[in-house]
């Protein structure tokens, strides 16, 4: 069995830059942590001969990169303006209000996070909702509970 090290060294070695490595290595990093700690940011860093600060950068400008601990299940709203404009808002809101918690945060069992993001390419079927890395297109705000259900009943 392989280290995060020598994982990180053959991705490297796919690229003419090791820069070109740094979102593989991050993605490796957050998928043996679980989320972008300081110590997988240091690994990571460590593995790409680099610095935390620089992987931290990088980790912060991506929607996919979690600094933070995330929820069993993780949903995101996209809020760009093609969402907006059919009432992504509400949605986001909506969700606020089934799980009890604000956009941004995770439940205290650890069961949900809930997170505006900027866009997730699907503009012609707005709103769109990942619930745990899976689209729902045109998702109203009186679709909610029913989602919300679904995942608590584990269909």
């Amino acid at each position: 069995m392989s280290t995060y090290y020598e994982d990180v060294q053959q991705i490297k070695a796919q690229y003419p830059n090791w820069r070109s490595a740094t979102l593989p290595a991050l993605r490796l990093a957050q998928e043996k942590h679980g989320y972008l700690s300081e110590e997988a940011l240091r690994e990571c860093a460590d593995a790409l001969g680099t610095t935390p600060a620089f992987c931290e950068a990088v980790a912060s400008f991506y929607d996919m990169l979690q600094l933070a601990p995330t929820g069993r299940h993780m949903i995101e709203v996209c809020t760009n303006v093609s969402c907006a404009l059919v009432g992504a808002q509400q949605v986001l809101e909506g969700f606020e209000q089934e799980l009890g918690i604000r956009a941004g945060e995770t439940t205290a069992d650890g069961e949900w996070t809930l997170r505006p993001v900027e866009c997730l390419g699907g503009c012609g079927w707005a709103t769109i909702v990942a619930v745990d890395h899976r689209y729902r297109t045109h998702v109203k705000p009186e679709d909610v509970p029913a989602i919300v259900q679904e995942l608590r009943s584990g269909e």
